[in-house]
């Protein structure tokens, strides 16, 4: 009996997925799909462009397409062109992979001036996204990062870099050309509780603190009270790293001051259209551990205010969601209804199954977790799937006007920015426009 799944994302979650699969059964039959003509997903536009050491796991994501019963099926928008009950008919399961496409909102006044946006979307630009907006940096010397996790430290770290250090990265060279004319003076790092608190790893903030032309402001009050007696070992060490960078002398050129903010929240946002000032809030934490007013006010004038405060999964068409949540209900992988009900033949791994916590490393047990449960619940004696089906499904994709993109195309796309990068004396880098992207397709 030979089955076949659909795995809606081609992303990390659900490349782990596949070579789960297939490591667990050689025979089955995968199709991967996705709105984007290119695969990986957070890998190629959500994680730091001068991060080559984790953008290299996208080779060993690669060779999922190198089994035969492996299949990408790019530019198929789930919800769109293709239905739940399209993927029911003609799979015997069908996973879906899709991720967190949506920011948390700080909801405060001022949020919807021009120069307020989300840390994603800005990283979605300088990774060269095709649906990311443009960003002009000319005559923003004052930049706010709401969060006090990796994406912030993320973005503060670009900014606060000399642009010709990103020389050698992917970046599109639109970007790099916007960041050589930017003129960053001030990065602001705004936490509404306390340095022990803080999700950044010892590794992202060392980085950023290390930055060269980078002087750190932090107030040494931040610091100071913490009962350091039961902490883990990861905020340890970013105390320390804190301490040592608030307490040392900047020795060089300071291009750029970082300015960490503890016990702090933005109340509102200030300008006639666009941003001018943050209003920060003090917080503190009441008996029962809730963060609450302190009473401490301060307007910190700022261009740019980029929230970096969570993600949250959108409703995916036809298929149960728990909204308080932020993902589809689920029991280790087995999507349920509202009710609780188990939905036959549906899954779901990442951060639409948990939620967006963990690394990207955390998808391969979590996806090992779901595919275990889907092939003990396939019917060893029948399958849904056949050919047959499948083809149908294809001439209803052709019928709606939808000709999905392959692997061999994407390797058209790799080649192109393999050529490109070459130009600039780079490894890579990335095409970023929706019309390029499309050409390399249809050259076949």
């Amino acid at each position: 009996m030979s089955w076949s799944v659909a795995v809606v994302g081609a992303g990390p979650s659900g490349l782990f997925a596949a070579q789960s699969l297939i490591r667990k059964r050689p025979d089955i039959h995968i199709d991967i799909y996705d709105r984007l003509p290119t695969p990986f997903g957070l890998l190629r536009y959500g994680v730091a462009p001068d991060h080559t050491s984790i953008k290299s796991v996208a080779v060993a994501l690669a060779r999922t397409f190198e089994a035969e019963q492996v299949h990408f099926r790019g530019l198929v928008h789930f919800g769109k062109d293709v239905t739940r009950n399209d993927l029911l008919g003609a799979y015997d399961a069908v996973i879906y992979a899709v991720g967190a496409s949506e920011d948390l909102r700080l909801n405060i006044l001022g949020e919807e001036l021009i120069g307020s946006t989300s840390a994603r979307e800005f990283v979605a630009w300088y990774s060269g996204h095709p649906d990311a907006r443009d960003y002009g940096l000319t005559g923003v010397t004052s930049v706010m990062a709401v969060g006090v996790g990796n994406v912030a430290v993320d973005v503060a770290r670009i900014l606060a870099k000399d642009a010709r250090a990103l020389d050698s990265t992917d970046m599109p060279e639109t970007v790099l050309g916007e960041l050589r004319r930017a003129a960053v003076r001030d990065i602001w790092l705004v936490g509404r509780r306390g340095a022990q608190h803080a999700k950044f790893t010892p590794v992202e903030l060392r980085e950023l603190l290390k930055t060269p032309g980078l002087a750190v402001d932090c107030d040494p009050a931040d610091l100071d009270g913490i009962d350091e007696d039961h902490l883990d070992r990861r905020t340890s060490t970013n105390l320390s790293l804190l301490r040592e960078a608030q307490s040392g002398a900047f020795d060089g050129e300071v291009r750029c001051t970082l300015h960490l903010r503890f016990w702090r929240r933005p109340l509102e946002l200030r300008g006639d259209s666009e941003v001018e000032s943050v209003v920060l809030g003090g917080t503190r934490l009441d008996d029962d551990g809730r963060v609450v007013d302190s009473g401490l006010r301060e307007e910190i004038p700022t261009d740019l205010v980029l929230r970096a405060i969570g993600y949250r999964s959108v409703p995916l068409p036809g298929v149960s969601f728990d909204a308080d949540r932020g993902i589809v209900p689920n029991s280790e992988g087995r999507v349920l209804t509202p009710d609780g009900a188990i939905c036959p033949r549906e899954y779901v791994v990442g951060w639409i199954k948990r939620g967006p916590i963990g690394v990207i490393g955390t998808n391969k047990s979590d996806a090992n977790q779901t595919v275990t449960h889907l092939l003990a619940d396939l019917d060893p004696n029948s399958s849904v799937s056949t050919v047959e089906s499948r083809r149908r499904l294809s001439d209803t994709l052709a019928a709606r006007g939808v000709s999905p993109s392959s692997f061999d195309d994407w390797k058209r796309i790799e080649k192109a920015e393999t050529n490109l990068g070459m130009q600039h004396e780079r490894d890579r880098t990335k095409i970023e426009t929706w019309h390029e992207l499309l050409d390399l397709c249809r050259s076949r």
